[in-house]
């Protein structure tokens, strides 16, 4: 599928925030994607889900925090990096692109698109988290899930097996709670940023590829 990447500016409280469009086409579905706490939006590893998303006909839209804008090193506090969010779904909606509109992201930036919806008033049609932070390594802990039973909308998790952010078990647990508006998917021996050991994982293709797969079928399933 032939595809480009547009760059962008939002305007947000805190300043222009760089961002890419990637709009595939005969796109119909647009997800906004926001970044985790170790890189901006453009890592690889968030390109590699756009591309893969792009493949299958999703748009997605990538943008920086404040403090990766900014190289800051210290992650943004929640109420600027929910602002952000905000500006940033307000930014693509003003695109008047003409496709139902999702919200997500990797680690951090999943997270606090959770909190946006709830905090901002966002509507998306649902809730991709990629890499979910559940909780700090070594850590096991919930509190950071508490806050999603709050939440209406469909949610889609995906998770590595060997992600040390996330005990399958305490995962598996929470989204449980959430009932059918929330579904997993687990990247088997994938850790939180999506390595795999080659020696272990035998399915065909890319961790990012079955990223792809999972989230189109969802995309599909909450339209």
């Amino acid at each position: 599928m032939s595809w480009g990447e547009r760059p962008l500016l939002i305007q947000s409280d805190s300043g222009a925030l760089s961002a890419d469009l990637t709009l595939p086409e005969g796109a119909d579905a647009l997800l906004l994607l926001a970044h985790g706490a170790g890189a901006g939006y453009r890592h690889t590893n968030m390109v590699a889900i756009s591309a893969a998303l792009a493949e299958r006909g999703v748009a997605s839209l990538r943008f920086n925090f404040p403090f990766t804008e900014q190289g800051r090193r210290r992650v943004d506090s929640n109420a600027v990096a929910t602002r952000a969010i905000a500006d940033a779904w307000s930014a693509m909606q003003a695109l008047d692109l003409k496709l139902p509109g999702f919200l997500g992201g990797h680690s951090f930036g999943g997270r606090m698109a959770s909190h946006a919806v709830l905090e901002h008033g966002l509507a998306p049609r649902g809730l991709v988290f990629c890499a979910f932070p559940l909780h700090p390594s070594a850590k096991p802990a919930t509190d950071r899930a508490q806050h999603l039973a709050r939440l209406t909308c469909p949610m889609l998790f995906l998770s590595g097996t060997r992600d040390a952010l996330a005990t399958p078990a305490l995962l598996r647990g929470c989204v449980s709670a959430l009932g059918s508006r929330a579904r997993l998917h687990w990247l088997e021996d994938a850790d939180h940023g999506y390595r795999v050991r080659k020696r272990v994982r035998t399915e065909s293709g890319s961790v990012f590829d079955e990223m792809g797969d999972a989230i189109r079928r969802f995309l599909q399933a909450a339209v």
